[in-house]
């Protein structure tokens, strides 16, 4: 990875600006992006990268469109999660693996009362999913699937005998997204990050419960149809976000939105 260059860092003292001009470790990336503390319910953060025109994919995937600075990111702010949560379609599509322990983050996790490693929530109605892939079966720690009450009840089934743990988020099949965010601090799991697709970051944001974005955009133009990051119904009044934090690298900028 090459430097990373803060642009603007609105919550850090002017002196932090002495990384400028160098490549920062992950421990002051994780300072960087830490959680914050004190707070009431968990906090949800999404991080998505998109092109100039809005792009969130590349022939169906993230990976075309990101960089090694933006997978540096990406491997920062897993190490700071409790779980991932993803939908099913971007499992399937992105080929999704359980989340390893990184010993770069090991006594920070330990620190935090975490486990090894984040685990990994799938948000799913139908539950159309492998259950025999790695995700499942040989997780470092145990894998949520998240769903409705009226959910197949075979699939449920499965996923339970594949080493899954089942959380209902929702009276009929599909989920409420409010209630899996609840369901998921239930469970202990209170530093949330999605990671899309965009029809479940859509989901999130229609609900009012994403607390935070972290959003790549990538100096690229792909025209085509290619999702946004987030997709679904439209909301009736646009939420505002305010800029926390700017990182530039390659002309690849890193941006960091909280809800005001």
């Amino acid at each position: 990875m090459r430097r990373l260059l803060p642009v603007t860092d609105l919550t850090a003292p002017a002196e932090s600006t002495e990384a400028a001009g160098r490549e920062w470790t992950l421990g002051e990336l994780a300072d960087a992006y830490a959680y914050p503390t004190g707070g009431e319910g968990p906090w949800l953060r999404a991080n998505m990268v998109s092109t100039l025109d809005g792009a969130a994919q590349h022939d169906g995937r993230s990976q075309g469109i990101s960089c090694a600075a933006d997978m540096r990111i990406f491997g920062t702010l897993r190490g700071l999660a409790d779980a991932v949560v993803v939908g099913a379609e971007t499992v399937r599509t992105e080929g999704y693996r359980p989340a390893r322990a990184r010993e770069a983050f090991a006594a920070r996790r330990e620190a935090a009362g975490q486990g090894p490693a984040p685990a990994v929530a799938v948000v799913t109605a139908s539950l159309d999913l492998d259950f025999s892939l790695p995700l499942f079966v040989s997780p470092l720690v145990p894998t949520f699937v998240v769903t409705g009450a009226a959910a197949p009840a075979d699939r449920v089934r499965a996923a339970r005998e594949a080493g899954a743990e089942v959380l209902f988020a929702g009276e009929g099949a599909s989920v409420d997204p409010a209630r899996a965010v609840e369901a998921l601090g239930g469970q202990g799991l209170g530093r949330l990050l999605t990671e899309g697709g965009p029809r479940l970051l859509g989901q999130f944001v229609a609900a009012g419960v994403l607390d935070e974005l972290c959003l790549t955009l990538a100096p690229l133009l792909t025209a085509g149809d290619a999702q946004r990051i987030a997709g679904g119904p439209a909301v009736s009044v646009p939420e505002r976000f305010s800029l926390v934090s700017l990182l530039e690298e390659d002309g690849f900028l890193f941006s960091r939105y909280g809800k005001i």
